[in-house]
């Protein structure tokens, strides 16, 4: 029997793989601060702060502000992101805040609420 993927993101990342994912069945409070990929699937609300790559799968819910290298929305996020290197949303991404990013590519289908602000990446 073929395991159904979670969300349309990849495994790996230019940061290399994925190596934490927060499940659908998890609730995650707080101030989140990593290195490596990390993929949330749940539901998470705080702050997030990273130099590397955040995935947000289709199943997500994420109510923080987020300040990382990469980004790549397949879910829900409620809150301003601040991406340094790049944002990228997915068709089934929604964004519900401001962002600011160096590189912006987004899918049909999305849906962005906020003001979008293009960055040099050397003074973000």
């Amino acid at each position: 029997m073929a395991k159904k993927k979670d969300s349309l993101l990849p495994e790996i990342t230019e940061g290399g793989a994925v190596s934490t994912v927060l499940g659908t069945e998890t609730d995650f409070n707080g101030l989140l601060e990593f290195k490596k990929p990390l993929q949330i699937n749940g539901n998470f609300e705080g702050e997030i702060v990273t130099d590397g790559v955040l995935l947000i799968g289709e199943t997500a819910t994420v109510r923080a502000n987020i300040q990382a290298g990469t980004v790549v929305v397949g879910g829900e996020v409620f809150g301003n992101i601040v991406a340094r290197n790049r944002l990228e949303m997915l068709q089934t991404g929604r964004v519900h805040g401001n962002i600011k990013t160096a590189k912006l590519q987004i899918a049909d289908g999305v849906v962005f609420d906020g003001n979008c602000e293009m960055i040099d990446p050397q003074s973000a």
